[in-house]
Parts: C-alpha cells; sequence; structure tokens
C-alpha cells in the first residue's frame, strides 16, 4: 500500500524550513513537527513525507539538517517499541546518508548530536551504525547510549534500570550485579520487556533533549560540581544517638495520630497509641510503612536499592536531570548557584528546619551551614539514600517518613526546604499541604523544581523519561499551579526565578 500524498502545508513548511534566517528555523521546524508529529504519534501525511525530509539533507545546511534528521527521530520513534513499521521502513532508505553525515559531523556538535537521536532508532541497522561508529569521535557516554538503544532485549543477559544517562555512567561492583540478577530473575517476560522499553525511551529521550538544546543554543557544557560537600562519599552510619531526635521533642509526631513521642534508646514511642518507631543505622523510621511495598509494574524500584546510590545520585544522575529537567546543558544553574541562593535565604534563621526528600544530604549539608546544624532535620522516604546522609551528616537528625505525612507538629517549623524533589513525589499538592501545615506564620519555604518547557518537542523529551517512583514517566508542572498550591496551604511567594524550565521559589507563610 502506497503512502498517503502529503498536502501542500506540509510542502510549505518544508521549504520555510529550509529557507528560513538562521534565527526562524527553529520556529520552522516546528510548525513542520506539528505537522508530522504530535505527542509521540505520527500524522497520516509522516510515512509520505519521509522520502521529502531524507531529500532535502542533500542541499541543506548543517542546521537544518539537524533539525531533518531529529524529527526523522521523532517519526521513526512512534514505531520503536514495535519494532519498526512503515515510517520506519522508509527512514531507513537514507541511512548510507545519515553514516556520511554522522562521521562527518564535528565531535560533540548539533549535527552529531541530532545523527545520534536518529541512529539510535534504527536497530534494524545496528551492525553498519556501530561500525560508523567506530570510526566517529564520540564520548563513552554518547557511544554507550548508543549501543544501548540498538541492542536487542536478550533475557538471559540484560541490565535493568542502570542505563541512564548513559551505561558508561554505572560502576556495577560484584555484589551490585548479584542484587540486580537477583531481583530481574523474579520478573515476568512482560515485566522485563516494559522495563527494558522504559530504558531505552529514556535514554532515547536524553539523547534528543541534548540533539534538540544543541541545535539551538551550540554545543553543551558540562558543569563540574567543585564544592566541598561534592565528594563527601560516605562511610559507614555512625553508632545511633537518639539525643539527636529528642531535642525536637517539641516538633516531631506520631505519623498515625500525631501525638507527641517519647525517646528511648532503641527509637521513639507514641505516648498516646503507643505505636513504636525504631533508630535503625542511626535513623528513626517515622515511615509508619510508607514506601515499604511497591507496584510489581514499577519495577525500576528495586535498582534503586543499592550501595552507594546517593553519593552515584548527586554526582552523576542529578546534574544529567537537571540538564534535561531544566535545560541546564548550558551550566545556566551551577551547584554553587544552588548553594548561594540556599545560603542566603535560610542564613538566620530562627528556629528548627525540615530538608523534605534530603537524599543523601548534599544539600542538606548547605542547609545546616545556613542554619545551623543542631536545627535541622532531614527527612527522605529511600533507606538507601539516608544511609548516605547519615554517614555524611552524622550530626543532622535524620528522618524515615513521607513528605505526604509529614511526622510533624503543626506551625513548629521555621523553614522548610523542599530541592529539587517535589517532581518526584506523587502527590506534589498533598506534599505542598503539608509544608503549609507545619510552617509556622513567617515561616520559609525554598524550593527549586521544574515547569514543562514551552514547545511540544522538548516537553516529549521530558515526559518520556522514567525513574523509579515514575515508570509511566516524569510529571512536571505549570508554574501558575504551582503558585495555586502555594496560596492554598497558606503560602506567599516572595522570589521567584529560575533560567530555562527551573521554578526556583521563596516563598513564606501568611499570618493567619
Amino acid at each position: 500500500m502506497s503512502a498517503p500524498p502529503v498536502g501542500p502545508t506540509v510542502d510549505a513548511h518544508l521549504t520555510d524550513l529550509l529557507q528560513a534566517p538562521p534565527d526562524r528555523a527553529d520556529e520552522a521546524f516546528l510548525r513542520l513537527t506539528g505537522e508530522l508529529w504530535k505527542d509521540g504519534e505520527a500524522s497520516q501525511e509522516a510515512p509520505g513525507a519521509v522520502p521529502l525530509l531524507v531529500a532535502a539533507l542533500e542541499d541543506a545546511d548543517d542546521t537544518r539538517r539537524g533539525y531533518l534528521m531529529l524529527l526523522l527521530g521523532l517519526l521513526a520513534g512512534t514505531e520503536h517499541t514495535a519494532g519498526g513499521g512503515p515510517i520506519t521502513t522508509a527512514v531507513r532508505a537514507g541511512l548510507d546518508r545519515f553514516l556520511a553525515l554522522f562521521t562527518g559531523s564535528a565531535a560533540g556538535g548539533p549535527l552529531q548530536s541530532a545523527a545520534l537521536y536518529l541512529l539510535s532508532h534504527l536497530g534494524a541497522d545496528r551492525e553498519a551504525v556501530l561500525a560508523a561508529a567506530a570510526r566517529a569521535p564520540l564520548t563513552p557516554e554518547d557511544r554507550t547510549r548508543l549501543e544501548r538503544c540498538l541492542r536487542p532485549l536478550d533475557p538471559a543477559d540484560v541490565v535493568l534500570g542502570r542505563v541512564w544517562p548513559s551505561p558508561h555512567e554505572w560502576r556495577l561492583g560484584a555484589e551490585e550485579q548479584a542484587f540486580d540478577r537477583s531481583w530481574i530473575r523474579g520478573l515476568t517476560p512482560r515485566q522485563l520487556r516494559t522495563t527494558w522499553n522504559s530504558d531505552t525511551r529514556s535514554v532515547l529521550a536524553y539523547t534528543g533533549a541534548k540533539a534538540l538544546w544543541a541545535l539551538r543554543n551550540g554545543t553543551p557544557t558540562v558543569v563540574r560540581d567543585t564544592s566541598v560537600h561534592a565528594g563527601a562519599r560516605p562511610a559507614d552510619p555512625p553508632a545511633p544517638r537518639i539525643e539527636e531526635f529528642s531535642r525536637f521533642a517539641d516538633v516531631l509526631r506520631c505519623p498515625e495520630c500525631r501525638s507527641e513521642l517519647d525517646f528511648g534508646d532503641d527509637g521513639a514511642r507514641c505516648a498516646a497509641c503507643g505505636r513504636a518507631y525504631p533508630l535503625p543505622y542511626g535513623v528513626l523510621d517515622l515511615s509508619a510503612g510508607a514506601g515499604d511495598s511497591h507496584s510489581d509494574e514499577d519495577v525500576l524500584q528495586n535498582a534503586a536499592a543499592m550501595r552507594g546510590i546517593g553519593f552515584h545520585y548527586e554526582n552523576v544522575l542529578r546534574p544529567a536531570f537537571l540538564r534535561v529537567m531544566g535545560q541546564n546543558w548550558g551550566g545556566a544553574v551551577t551547584p554553587a548557584d544552588e548553594d548561594d541562593y540556599l545560603a542566603g535565604r535560610l542564613r538566620g534563621v530562627d528556629g528548627p528546619v525540615l530538608d523534605v526528600a534530603a537524599g543523601a544530604g548534599r544539600w542538606t549539608a548547605v542547609v545546616a551551614e545556613a542554619a545551623g546544624a543542631g536545627r535541622v532535620l532531614a527527612l527522605d522516604l529511600i533507606a538507601p539514600m539516608l544511609a548516605g546522609l547519615r554517614a555524611r551528616l552524622p550530626e543532622i537528625a535524620t528522618l524515615r517518613a513521607s513528605a505526604l505525612a509529614l511526622p510533624v507538629a503543626d506551625a513548629s517549623l521555621a523553614a522548610v526546604n523542599c530541592w529539587n524533589a517535589l517532581q518526584a513525589l506523587p502527590d506534589a499538592k498533598a506534599a505542598i499541604d503539608e509544608i503549609g501545615r507545619v510552617l509556622r506564620p513567617g515561616g520559609r519555604l525554598t524550593m527549586l523544581t521544574f515547569r514543562w518547557a514551552d514547545d511540544p518537542v522538548y516537553r516529549y523529551f521530558q515526559g518520556s523519561h522514567a525513574f523509579p517512583g515514575s515508570p509511566d514517566g516524569i510529571k512536571l508542572f505549570e508554574a501558575e499551579r504551582i503558585r495555586t498550591w502555594l496560596s492554598g496551604a497558606g503560602l506567599r511567594p516572595v522570589d521567584e526565578s529560575g533560567p530555562g524550565t527551573f521554578i526556583i521559589i521563596t516563598a513564606e507563610k501568611r499570618a493567619e
């Protein structure tokens, strides 16, 4: 069956892309893309348009070639999980041209990035693509991303959850490999395929986001964290000390009934309902069971339970996450910028401070420097993260608890920090409501999160990332919705900023 004919609108938009002034090329690309693709689905005209897009590569300049290859990758991606189809077949007809542009492009530049995104979809041409990649000047990160996307699933030899942002950036010891094999063996064939496809989709989305940003802005910049806190690889946690928590007796509450807690050497006990809360490895577990069970579909959660995950997250995964979600490929927001922001807004806070979803403690350390370690409570639900935080910052009272049911008395905190965390929580509005409940009048919230990009292509790349706790794709926000939630929780923004798609807010609790 022949492809449906291409209408005059597609022809006109393709001509616009090829002829538009450089500062209008991106607009032309988005108009053409909108005719052929939307939210991961191809239009009826897409199969007939593919040969025109491939042919247009011949006489286009490198910028337009990059946009054309990115669009061809988006179209091939509509059939990727199905193993191909008529669109992919039409795309593959241009393989020789793609490979020539790929091997002749500048290392790390926009054209190479766009070619990598397109070629990563052509699994049927794996041998030819990898042979060309062997001659191309690729970073280890780009090379292993390409290899992973082209690799077919082999149930007998599979790595899951350890491939983003690139397989190169994961270093697995023997114990971690054994842990992986144990939980992967327990997956059904359907779970195995679903998780493999989800991993692939996330790596493809990272590659696509990088390519689109590069076409618009130039070669990305890698920003290193040079803070004294960055290299703090944790040792074994110190012995438990209940006095770290008893000094917060006026703040901490039973998560079941919100009554006061009594503290002993082995943990805490509710004075009203009698429920006991243990103190494993010095972390007071006030989770009340939250987070102890996971959906069988969210098998990625298993990959988070590994030794050293906190250090790896802070130094590898988090910077990559900021690049994708905040469009931070140019380093507009550096770790030093984050440190300065928090220090400037939390220095001199008079009263207890809670760091919500604190992770392994890199930014908890900044909060503690600004507000005083004796005033800071750190809270997270992921036990391996908390073990790293406890080892790194033994002077900080560390809690395992849910951000959706804070074990904290009403109006008891002078400040709450929720830094690069809101988008990871299952109910962002509920988390903001809880923050509003526990802040006292005049209390301060500092928050960093992300909004959806303005254009549909980059927004698609943001939403195509699946992580532990978000197996169906990350959920970001519109800035106005966050403002509405803050107002409903009794919070008033006093400072709002953020380049790219960052949302960085300081808000204060209104007086009743």
